[in-house]
């Protein structure tokens, strides 16, 4: 199956959608996810700052998804019988090369590399078998989270709701299977989280299938479909990755305040 990668960036002073090709990003005029247009303008690619590559109306996750990852996490090391969700405000969104502010609330902040799945139609109570005509694209994610507040709390809003706390990027790449995705996080360089999308708990297509049948999902709609194991602490100065086969490689710094 062949792939497309697409980009948003600043172009002419508004955010646009961009499809690279090589080292060229062609910008684009229209909706991604409805009707567009190739416009004569194209942009380098090396030296644009990139925006998140999604527009979602909602950012919907999945925790203990990865059976290393419940272990853990966990001391009674119970495997979920169904998918453990949760959401992140859409003001937790940043892009590539922007910065992960860990708030003064938070004596640990945590990387998570996740693969991010973008929904590309309006859609309702899907079956598992008729999720992948409904998935436009793949992205990286990073769930980052306040771990000390997640624990504290009961649920999970406040310890993964902070602003910064969900960078997503480079790219929003088309065509890849969704079924065999190799994710990997490196901290300063140093290899900290690697597996597969064969390796979930619950697959993509039946995430999204107990997904919609709660809520409907609109496009652009974000879901990231859980870490596995090897997550753990960033510090002041830190620079993160998270790299989705076929994607590209997410990178971000991490600053704290206070």
């Amino acid at each position: 199956m062949s792939t497309s990668k697409y980009c948003r960036l600043m172009h002419e002073g508004k955010p646009v959608w961009g499809q690279i090709s090589d080292e060229t990003i062609q910008i684009l005029e229209g909706d991604l996810f409805g009707q567009f247009s190739i416009a004569d303008h194209k942009v380098a690619l090396i030296g644009t700052k990139l925006l998140p590559p999604v527009t979602p109306s909602k950012i919907v996750c999945v925790g203990l998804n990865y059976a290393d990852h419940v272990r853990e996490s966990q001391s009674s090391n119970v495997v979920p019988q169904e998918p453990v969700l949760f959401m992140k405000p859409l003001t937790s969104l940043i892009g590539p090369e922007e910065t992960i502010v860990a708030p003064p609330q938070s004596q640990r902040v945590d990387y998570e590399g996740e693969i991010g799945v973008v929904i590309g139609a309006r859609c309702k109570d899907l079956s598992p078998e008729e999720v992948a005509k409904n998935i436009f694209g793949v992205t990286c994610v990073n769930d980052v989270t306040a771990r000390d507040l997640q624990k504290k709390d009961l649920q999970w809003t406040r310890g993964k709701g902070f602003d910064t706390f969900c960078p997503v990027g480079p790219y929003l790449v088309t065509g890849l299977d969704c079924k065999n995705l190799n994710v990997i996080s490196r901290l300063n360089g140093e290899t900290r989280q690697t597996s597969n999308s064969r390796y979930m708990i619950f697959s993509i297509a039946e995430l999204i299938s107990f997904i919609n049948h709660i809520m409907t999902l609109l496009p652009g709609d974000l879901i990231a479909t859980g870490t596995p194991e090897g997550v753990g602490p960033m510090k002041n100065g830190d620079i993160i990755e998270v790299e989705v086969e076929g994607v590209g490689v997410l990178r971000n710094r991490v600053q704290r305040n206070g």
